[in-house]
């Protein structure tokens, strides 16, 4: 074997290195992409969960103000009213028991046997205005490093 083919030997090792290198970093570049790609869609799922929980969160306390069974408001403070939002035989929870002097009603709605809740705060005004937060959750774990807080707001 001459001196040139020993050469020649040595450049094909070393050509083979640079593609393989190559198609290494470019291969990590596409997987990286993918994870954050992943990461992205998943907090888009999540940020969707918690609106829709701060939507059916509001949506119950505007049924209970405006269309009570009773025909007056269920946040009044005179009626003592019994509110039930997502309950059932299997959510025993969720029920708001409003009246006394209070002119604002806080309360948690939880929708099992999902893990997302919605926080509503209904505000009567002495002006007879009205105002309702709902603040809806992907989890209800406060300690969650995931979790994702979207809130709607209705004054009339």
């Amino acid at each position: 074997m001459n001196n040139r083919q020993k050469r020649q030997k040595g450049f094909t090792l070393f050509v083979a290195l640079v593609i393989a290198g190559t198609l290494l970093l470019i291969s990590t570049a596409v997987v990286s992409l993918a994870v954050k790609q992943a990461l992205i869609s998943s907090a888009g799922s999540e940020s969707q969960h918690a609106f829709y929980a701060a939507d059916t969160g509001i949506e119950c306390a505007l049924y209970w103000d405006v269309k009570n069974p009773s025909g007056s408001s269920a946040f009044a403070t005179s009626t003592g009213s019994t509110i039930f939002c997502n309950r059932d035989v299997n959510n025993l929870g969720n029920q708001w028991v409003v009246g006394g002097s209070y002119t604002s009603v806080i309360n948690r709605i939880d929708f099992l046997p999902d893990p997302y809740c919605a926080i509503v705060t209904v505000t009567k005004g002495l002006d007879g205005s009205t105002q309702i937060e709902s603040k809806g959750y992907n989890t209800c774990a406060v300690g969650n490093p995931r979790r994702v807080e979207r809130a709607v707001r209705a004054t009339y």
